[in-house]
Formats: C-alpha cells, sequence, structure tokens
C-alpha cells in the first residue's frame, strides 16, 4: 500500500456538503451551454435502470441539474454523434466516450474471467459478430432472440454472446430503443483515436480515482471506490498519484481525498430545488449519503409491499442543500399522483410543493394529487402550498 502525506486541509462537514453539492451540479449556476452533454462529462456516469415512474433514471439526472429539458432532447444528447457509450460502471451507465480507453482494465478483465453463470454455444459469439458486422446496428431481438423462455434470467445463446461481446468491448451499445439495448461494432460506434486499449491498468484506474474525486468533490476511500465499482485496492495503488489531496471532514473519522481544483473557491450560489432519482450520483452509496445529509435513503422497488416504508419509488427531495422529504410518485393520466410524501418538518412544505409542481409540468402533468402525507397534521400546510403554485 502506497504511503500516503499527511492531510493538507480540514474541512467542516458542511463545507464537505457544499463540496460535494457543487461537484454535483447543484450549488452554483448550471451550465445549460453545455446541456447534457455537460451533465454527463461533468459526473463521469449516469446509472441506467429499468424502472419508469415519471420517467427513466437517466432522464431524472440531468433533470434535477438543468431543469425541464426535453425528454427526447435527453436522449439524443447521450446517443448522437457518438458522444456516449453504454458500460459497467457504477452499474450498468452512460458515460463519456472520451473514457472508453480509460475502461480497458475492465474489458481485459472480463476477457481473462474463468467463469460465467451462462453457457455460451460453441460458433454462437463469431456468429453473432459476424451478424452485427453485416446488419448492424441491432437489438438482441433481431439477433435471433434474448430469451429461450419467459423467464428473465434464461437467456438465449445469442443474447448470452452479444453481452459477452459486449463485456470484451468488441461490441457497443450505440442506443437504447424502447429500453432494450441497440449493439454495433466497436469499431464502427467509437472514434478510432479511441478505439484502442493501449492503457495499462494503472494508468486506467489512476484516471477513474481522479475523475470520481472531481465527481464527488471530496470523498473517502470506500466513496472513490464505489463511484466505478473499483477495488479498495484498486484505489490504494493509485491514489496517491491521481492528483487527488488528502483531507480531514469534521465528523467522517477516517481518511478522505477531495479534488484541488474545488478547494481554491468556497462553493457559493443557488441551490437547485428537485426531486432526486435514488439512483441520482448525489445518493447512490447510502453510507455516504447519511454521513453528508444525515439522511437515509434505501430503495424500496424490490422490498415486499407490506415491508415498504416510503414507497416503491420514493424520491428524496433536494432543497437547500439538504435533503428535506421523500415523494413516492404515480401518474394518472396528467395528475402527478403524490402517493406518499415524508416531510422533515412544516418548513419543508414549500419545497416539496416546488418540487412536485415543476416535475408535473417536466412530465406534461397539469395537476398534482396528494394521497398521502406521513405526518397528518403537515398535510394541510403542503396541500395549501401546492394549490398556491398550481392556481
Amino acid at each position: 500500500m502506497t504511503t500516503l502525506p499527511p492531510p493538507s486541509t480540514d474541512l467542516s462537514a458542511d463545507e464537505a456538503r457544499r463540496l460535494t453539492l457543487r461537484a454535483q451540479g447543484f450549488l452554483g449556476a448550471p451550465d445549460r451551454r453545455a446541456g447534457v452533454r455537460g451533465v454527463l462529462r461533468h459526473l463521469g456516469a449516469v446509472q441506467l435502470d429499468t424502472i419508469s415512474v415519471l420517467a427513466r433514471s437517466h432522464e431524472l439526472i440531468p433533470y434535477a441539474r438543468l431543469g425541464a429539458v426535453g425528454r427526447k432532447t435527453v436522449e439524443n444528447a447521450y446517443w448522437q454523434d457518438t458522444h456516449a457509450f453504454e458500460y459497467w460502471s457504477h452499474a450498468a451507465c452512460i458515460l463519456p466516450i472520451e473514457e472508453w480507453p480509460h475502461f480497458a482494465f475492465r474489458r481485459r478483465a472480463y476477457r481473462n474471467r474463468p467463469h460465467w453463470n451462462h453457457h455460451l454455444p460453441d460458433g454462437t459469439y463469431d456468429q453473432v459478430v459476424k451478424q452485427l458486422r453485416t446488419e448492424g446496428p441491432l437489438t438482441a431481438t433481431d439477433l435471433g432472440g434474448a430469451k429461450r423462455t419467459s423467464e428473465w434470467w434464461d437467456w438465449s445463446g445469442t443474447k448470452v454472446a452479444v453481452e459477452r461481446a459486449l463485456m470484451y468491448g468488441e461490441v457497443v451499445c450505440v442506443e437504447r430503443r424502447g429500453w432494450k439495448r441497440v449493439y454495433d461494432l466497436a469499431e464502427r460506434a467509437v472514434p478510432a483515436a479511441l478505439l484502442h486499449d493501449e492503457l495499462d491498468d494503472t494508468e486506467c484506474l489512476r484516471r477513474l480515482v481522479r475523475l470520481a474525486g472531481q465527481s464527488l468533490g471530496v470523498g473517502t476511500r470506500a466513496d472513490i471506490a464505489d463511484y466505478h465499482r473499483l477495488k479498495g485496492e484498486q484505489v490504494d495503488a493509485v491514489i496517491a498519484d491521481s492528483g487527488l489531496v488528502p483531507v480531514t471532514v469534521e465528523g467522517w473519522g477516517r481518511p478522505a481525498w477531495a479534488d484541488p481544483a474545488a478547494l481554491e473557491t468556497p462553493p457559493r450560489g443557488r441551490h437547485r430545488t428537485t426531486l432526486l432519482s435514488p439512483f441520482d450520483s448525489l445518493i447512490w452509496e447510502r453510507a455516504r449519503t447519511e454521513r453528508i445529509f444525515g439522511f437515509t435513503h434505501r430503495l424500496e422497488a424490490y422490498v415486499p409491499r407490506q415491508k415498504r416504508v416510503h414507497g416503491y419509488f420514493a424520491m428524496p427531495v433536494l432543497a437547500g442543500g439538504r435533503l428535506v422529504g421523500r415523494v413516492d410518485p404515480a401518474r394518472e393520466g396528467r395528475t402527478l399522483v403524490a402517493k406518499q410524501v415524508t416531510l422533515d418538518g412544516p418548513k419543508a412544505a414549500p419545497a416539496v410543493a416546488q418540487a412536485l409542481v415543476e416535475a408535473a409540468g417536466w412530465v406534461d402533468c397539469t395537476d398534482v394529487r396528494v394521497e398521502r402525507v406521513d405526518a397528518p397534521d403537515l398535510r394541510e400546510p403542503l396541500t395549501n402550498e401546492l394549490a398556491r403554485l398550481l392556481a
């Protein structure tokens, strides 16, 4: 393990929180000229997920930072003109295309992987690559079918082959069409100057650690590792040469590192008020969210209904640089339904109402209906504020 220099900066918990908000694009004026592509490059990774309530998570991420950007605009920004690619980072993520070389370490690891969960029939891999070469881009259905049976895990040989090729880097997902991946050969989809695996593992890891630090503003070893799902020892091996600087943060009780550029100027500006996707990189790591915001967040979509506390897709509400409540949303026609609302006291009602009304307008809803408020005495302040904003 590399010997690290002593911490050079002491940060208060509040300073660390504000550094995080600015690094994640929630403090200060948003760069609207750079738009969705600017958000992607700023964050380094935008997580994908199948759940769609208000919208899919990769749409909610730029919305939370830029406001009511058109949903078609979001998709075009990601996929047109080869500005991004999909790969395994924090999870399945949209990544800036210029980072393709820095995931060579992961592609090599997949190629050297001795065991897989799915059997790959002989000859299927080569057949899929040949078909993409002559007919692509194609979905798994176009290639011959994604599943052998209706069970979601029972992939066809074609699906196993094309997903393996995606992991190896021979194939790229060039867009999502009806949520299906559209595959093409990397040699066609990735710009020639980027289409290489020349960087060794150390160079790749150093770059991703630095990017994680920049996107977080300040983070612990675990925070930085989690951003692109690196191993702790991989972070240890390169962090001293990553360009990040050691800091201590009040109350964290463990070493931390910060982006030196973030430390040069104090974080100032207007705070964003918005609903957050549970898969937003501001809050996707539970321990970090608790440490920075004192807010316990858990996605309950996969929890049995009777055991849910805050709802199927409870979206935290960010306001004034704090997490002030949760909303479990749904849509009925042109009404945004807040099936369950949790407020952090009466002062949170105006912010939650504002976030609901703005989100409703974004998804073309003209009304907001509240079904349940966890604290009944806060229902009236919330509904009064909603009525005022919708009048």
